[in-house]
């Protein structure tokens, strides 16, 4: 793991907002960095190569078909994990909260 992704997991391991995450974690062709199955949600930590022609191109794709599959993604640079991880967290937390409700909606 990347000095971002060990530091968003010490906020995501443990069931510390309600749900358990996994660590790379795969679905279909793809390995996510962080994913819970309850919240049907994906948390990626995204270094450089994602900021290119090429890698926007590949992240496009691979949301979409993680959408068209009712998976929520939410995207972090490094950065933004290393500078804001409480608010982060807190941004993570209030998304498990609504997918978990929606999902008791619907039952």
């Amino acid at each position: 793991m990347t000095d971002a992704e060990k530091k968003l997991w010490s906020f995501l391991r443990d069931n510390q907002l309600g749900v358990k995450f996994r660590r790379q974690f795969p679905i279909g062709k793809y390995v996510l960095d962080f994913y819970s199955h309850q919240a049907k949600l994906i948390v990626e930590v995204d270094g450089d190569q994602h900021y290119s022609d090429e890698g926007t191109r590949n992240d496009e794709e691979r949301d979409s078909d993680l959408e068209r599959q009712d998976i929520k993604i939410l995207r972090y640079s490094n950065s933004e994990v290393m500078e804001q991880t409480d608010a982060l967290a807190d941004e993570i937390l209030e998304e498990v909260q609504a997918r978990i409700q929606d999902k008791q909606l619907l039952k």
